[in-house]
């Protein structure tokens, strides 16, 4: 099985994650730091989609500037374009398998979609 990781080596949590999925038996990893290789716009929307959250839950506030930017406050629409263009505003990790798409907080949810 494959599965995909947007990860952020700096980030516990996705260390956590992508050392679960390097763990487990069959399991090929792709890895994409999505810091050096950005989500287009349409991939973000579709893994927060996927994993059943809207871009507002999926916003990460925390290291980043987006509370004083207004982000939490703007629709989803607005969320999602500050997101391709600042990576930093999505938060992690999201992996993605054949069985569907997890954001991977607390680490353990990954195993739903092994």
């Amino acid at each position: 099985m494959k599965a995909t990781i947007w990860h952020n080596p700096n980030c516990g949590t996705s260390r956590k994650t992508l050392a679960i999925l390097q763990e487990t038996p069959g399991v090929e990893v792709e890895l994409i730091e999505y810091l050096k290789t950005p989500y287009t716009r349409a991939k973000v929307a579709q893994l927060i989609a996927d994993a059943g959250l809207t871009p507002r839950e999926a916003l990460r506030l925390m290291g980043t500037d987006a509370q004083e930017r207004g982000l939490p406050d703007m629709d989803g629409d607005a969320i999602l374009d500050a997101m391709a263009a600042n990576p930093a505003y999505v938060n992690r990790p999201f992996v993605e398998t054949e069985k569907g798409v997890r954001f991977c907080r607390p680490q353990d949810m990954v195993r739903d979609i092994l």
